[in-house]
C-alpha cells in the first residue's frame, strides 16, 4: 500500500464511520470513513476509494484514492491514484499522479519544504538569461 515493504496499519476509520477532530498517530491510518479537523497528524495515510478527509494533513507519505479538502505536506511522498480528487495545496520532495486524477491547487516540490525555491528558480532564470541576451 505504502512501500514494497509491509505497512502495517495500526488505526483505521472504516466505511460509514465519522471522526471528527484532532488527531495524531504514530504509525499508518487507513481512512475508508470520513474524517473532519484542523490538523490529521500521521507518519503513513491511505484515504480508500470510499474515503473522505477535510483536514489540513501533516505526514511522512500519504496514497489517496478518495477526495481531499485540505493541504497536505508529506516529507516523503504523495501519490494520488486515478480516483483521487484533491482541493488544496499539496508541499513534498515526491509527488505521483495517476491520469484521471481532480487536483486544484498548487504544488511545490522540493527536498526542502521550508526553503523559498521561487527565488531560487528566478535566480537561475536571470542568469542563464544574461548569457544568451545580445549586448547592446
Amino acid at each position: 500500500m505504502f512501500s514494497q515493504k509491509q505497512t502495517i496499519v495500526n488505526s483505521i476509520i472504516g466505511e460509514g464511520s465519522y471522526f471528527s477532530g484532532k488527531l495524531s498517530i504514530h504509525g499508518a491510518l487507513k481512512i475508508d470513513g470520513c474524517y473532519e479537523g484542523e490538523v490529521l497528524d500521521v507518519e503513513q495515510i491511505f484515504v480508500g476509494n470510499k474515503g473522505r478527509v477535510k483536514s489540513n494533513i501533516k505526514t511522512t507519505s500519504i496514497v489517496v484514492e478518495g477526495i481531499i479538502i485540505g493541504n497536505i505536506v508529506a516529507t516523503g511522498r504523495v501519490h494520488l491514484l486515478a480516483t483521487s480528487r484533491v482541493l488544496g495545496e499539496i508541499s513534498t520532495p515526491e509527488l505521483i499522479i495517476q491520469n484521471g486524477v481532480i487536483l486544484e491547487g498548487r504544488c511545490k516540490i522540493t527536498k526542502d519544504l521550508d526553503h523559498n525555491v521561487k527565488e531560487d528558480i528566478e535566480s537561475l532564470y536571470n542568469d542563464r538569461q544574461t548569457n544568451i541576451l545580445p549586448s547592446k
